[in-house]
């Protein structure tokens, strides 16, 4: 059976992050994930996912100074040093919590210079991550959503991953940003998934729940039922209401 993960960095957002994990457990998902946990004590993260036997699947690493315009800070030269105590930070947390991920977020950058301080930076990431049993994700963003990223595309992340040469770094492959940045999302799909290490889901164009648009995720989901992909899959979408007005996909999907 299909099984999928809230992604609590948009549903949910006037609850606080434990009552948001209780909420998704009662709304029927199988595990939980977030975007920028750090302003919760992460005892009350793990109270909560313990509460509930959900899993914390991933999270990411902080932004920067975001009202300078901050997306990140991993590929950015000269930044090193925030880069790394962004990665610590994530890392710490997550093993707090119990999460699975930590996605290293690149930030606004572009040439060589930041693809050399991307990998460096991710080394250390993946280094530490290897230490306490954590797996590092990288994931493209569509330029309109989030123009000047770094990386924007999966082909940049699978050079990125080779260039990085360690067994703990996979792609996170959202479909709603691929299919944007690439389409194609079947063939790249079946040829990337021993790289991919988390697939997120949410309507094109809009970012709405998952069951309009132009991607036909029934299809999707039974592509992915058949390359033997067991692994829950991450919803990760603004809801065009309440979260809890539009779940009807979760039981229609399953």
């Amino acid at each position: 059976m299909l099984r999928f993960s809230a992604n609590l960095g948009f549903l949910w957002q006037e609850l606080s992050l434990p009552d948001a994990i209780r909420a998704a457990k009662a709304a029927g998902f199988d595990a939980v994930e977030c975007h920028y946990p750090y302003d919760t004590p992460p005892e009350a993260v793990r109270e909560a996912l313990g509460e509930t036997g959900l899993a914390m699947l991933g999270l990411n690493t902080a932004r920067g100074d975001v009202a300078a315009g901050d997306n990140g800070l991993a590929a950015i030269p000269g930044r090193q040093d925030e880069a790394r105590g962004a990665i610590d930070q994530a890392l710490d947390y997550a093993v707090t919590v119990g999460a699975q991920n930590v996605h290293v977020m690149a930030g606004k950058a572009e040439g060589e210079e930041a693809r050399a301080t991307f990998i460096a930076n991710l080394r250390h990431a993946c280094e530490r991550a290897a230490a306490v049993g954590v797996t590092v994700l990288i994931e493209p963003l569509n330029r309109r959503d989030a123009p000047g990223y770094f990386l924007q595309t999966a082909d940049q992340a699978l050079d990125i991953i080779s260039a990085v040469g360690t067994p703990n770094i996979k792609l996170m492959f959202d479909c709603y940003h691929l299919q944007i940045m690439q389409g194609d999302l079947t063939h790249r799909l079946q040829a990337h998934m021993a790289a991919i290490g988390h697939i997120q889901i949410a309507a094109v164009p809009d970012r709405r729940e998952p069951d309009h648009g132009e991607i036909d995720y029934r299809y999707i989901l039974r592509f992915l039922e058949s390359l033997g992909y067991d692994r829950p899959i991450g919803a990760e979408y603004r809801p065009a209401t309440t979260t809890d007005a539009g779940l009807a996909w979760l039981q229609a999907y399953r």
